[in-house]
């Protein structure tokens, strides 16, 4: 080893102890604070640690990557060879080493979320790669769990409503609980950031790629419901992002395939979108994610938000007192792609303020990009530096300097998928059912009278691979529950359907006229057999159907949720649950019976 190399490490060493003795180790931050203010001594520990990097080790701190395999040193061959395509290496943990990075995100389709055991052990050796090697500063190992249509961890972790059944639910303390124990089980796995709660305000029901990931329409409540979120994960050592910065709630297109263009004033984007960040800028939020949007009204230079200067570094760090870390939403998304190339992007997000750089498309095309820019004074070293000692100090706050840093012997079977989470995943979603329409009193069904029901429609891929099918799921609750309940696929139902005290009909984002979905519903009511109509993720689908005999909205097709709705259905819970945000035409915000 050379001397300077040597004298890098032994710099390391040192700033490492010095981060965690001046406070590192603490993981909590209170629901409702404000900032987390730097502990005495942090901020030099953290100078000491820079000082002790080179530039190659700084720039890699910024890059959050995918890697594939569900080891950090021996994946599957097939995704050695992806890795090998990609980056130029075969595990994880060789990718971590050579690019010096400052995270891994975990997906299930890149097999690094089999069991949960298997997480915690691949973020072990993850975190042993970047101890032994480079910087050793341990890595923010991240994922998307928002839970209800997005997650990517599933049983026998704990499933939970996502955001707008809690929506519907409407009580902080529920959404609080909620992000509480999905943060305990994502840090027993190693995982200490997650990519939630969703602070868009979703006030567009033809929003393709937010809809129910959004807490609703009302910006105070939504506002209410991220702030109880931040404070839930981070109590838990989880790093909370709020996302998706300006606000992603009024689009028409997914910003994974093109370039959404949001056309609200300021004195809207003011109105709508800006209470939920603000609120989880003062509850003391670690991360915020930026949108891959153009908003002309905030900058009116045609590029998207996460390379804007005017957003992420006037509005959200100037506006709105931000001081954390600011991730971009996924580099490989063509939102973000359209405009600039990808050795363009990762230098134009770092300008405009962003943090920590996530999952480009070309890891060492990236890499590159950002060490040139440096190198030809396009980008300062100082300018990094800022965004390096933000990522420092987050993963100091979260414990992650020290023992932190590695799941902890038994902590997964101490945590994960517990009976008491469960349990109260169960008792969260019974307020979260909305009943939308009973006018002949149909429900609740006595299930006294064993009646017989059908249970039939969409069967959606589950979000984990592990939950559903949702009509087999729910026609086996009701069974339970003391219904005889049995499921047939939309092609039998209709002859299935004589002799039924009731068919339960699920639907899945009906879209605006004539579709199998709607002409599934009309044959069934044709029949005479009263129908019940189960809108299992977004709302709206009853305003493009014909009136049915009884209409409910789930929010969610996963297991907790359909059980849930079976509670409802068969009176064993009263149904709670207010709409979030109006479905046009038919029912108003706040609308919901109950029995």
């Amino acid at each position: 080893m050379s001397y300077l190399a040597s004298r890098r490490n032994l710099l390391a060493a040192a700033a490492v102890a010095a981060v965690t003795a001046a406070g590192g180790g603490s993981a909590a931050v209170g629901a409702h604070h404000a900032p987390t203010p730097r502990p005495p001594g942090r901020a030099g520990a953290t100078r000491r640690l820079l000082d002790g990097m080179s530039l190659a080790e700084k720039v890699g701190q910024l890059f959050v990557s995918r890697a594939y395999g569900h080891s950090a040193t021996d994946p599957d061959p097939a995704d050695a060879e992806q890795n090998l395509a990609l980056f130029g290496v075969r595990t994880a943990a060789e990718l971590v080493a050579r690019y010096h990075l400052g995270g891994i995100i975990y997906f299930a389709w890149a097999h690094n979320t089999r069991t949960p055991h298997q997480i915690a052990a691949l973020s072990a050796g993850l975190q042993e790669a970047a101890r032994t090697t480079g910087p050793r500063i341990p890595l923010l190992l991240s994922t998307d769990q928002e839970h209800g249509i997005i997650a990517r961890i599933g049983k026998p972790a704990t499933l939970l409503p996502g955001a707008m059944a809690l929506g519907a639910a409407g009580s902080t303390a529920a959404a609080e609980r909620s992000a509480r124990i999905a943060g305990a089980e994502l840090a027993a796995m190693g995982i200490r950031q997650d990519y939630a709660p969703v602070a868009d305000v979703n006030v567009n029901p033809a929003n393709p790629v937010i809809g129910v990931r959004s807490f609703g329409s009302d910006p105070r409540a939504v506002a209410a419901l991220v702030a109880a979120q931040v404070g839930g994960y981070q109590s838990a050592g989880v790093a909370a992002t709020a996302k998706h910065f300006p606000g992603h709630g009024d689009t028409e297109t997914d910003s994974h395939l093109g370039l959404p263009v949001i056309r609200h004033s300021r004195a809207q984007w003011e109105e709508l979108d800006e209470p939920p960040f603000r609120a989880a800028v003062r509850a003391g939020v670690d991360a915020v994610m930026t949108a891959h949007i153009v908003f002309p009204a905030l900058d009116p230079s045609g590029d998207p938000a996460t390379l804007s200067r005017p957003i992420v570094t006037g509005i959200l760090r100037e506006r709105l007192g931000f001081r954390g870390v600011v991730v971009t939403d996924a580099l490989d998304m063509a939102g973000v792609r359209q405009k600039y190339g990808d050795e363009r992007v990762p230098v134009l997000a770092l300008l405009a303020g962003c943090d920590q750089l996530l999952n480009p498309p070309d890891l060492p095309l990236a890499y590159r990009s950002v060490l040139a820019a440096v190198e030809s004074g396009e980008l300062s070293e100082a300018r990094v530096d800022e965004s390096v000692s933000r990522i420092l100090e987050l993963k100091a706050r979260r414990g992650l300097f020290g023992a932190g840093a590695m799941p902890a012997e038994g902590v997964v079977d101490a945590t994960v998928g517990v009976p008491d989470h469960l349990a109260a995943a169960d008792e969260i979603a019974a307020a979260t059912t909305t009943l939308l329409a009973n006018p002949t009193g149909l429900l609740p069904f006595d299930a006294g009278e064993a009646p017989r029901l059908l249970v039939t429609g969409t069967d959606p891929v589950s979000p984990t691979g592990t939950t559903g099918p949702t009509t087999a799921v729910l026609a086996r609750e009701l069974t339970a529950l003391g219904c005889r309940a049995t499921a047939a696929p939309p092609a039998r139902a209709v002859a299935a359907a004589a002799g039924q005290a009731a068919v339960l009909v699920c639907t899945y984002n009906v879209p605006k006229g004539e579709s199998a979905q709607r002409t599934l519903v009309a044959d069934l009511v044709a029949t005479g057999v009263p129908v019940v109509l189960l809108a299992v993720r977004n709302p709206y689908d009853p305003a493009r159907l014909p009136d049915c005999a009884a209409e409910l909205a789930t929010y969610s097709w996963t297991d907790v949720e359909m059980r849930a709705a079976a509670r409802v259905l068969t009176g064993a819970v009263r149904p709670s649950g207010r709409l979030p945000g109006p479905v046009p035409g038919r029912y108003p915000l706040g609308h919901g019976l109950t029995y």
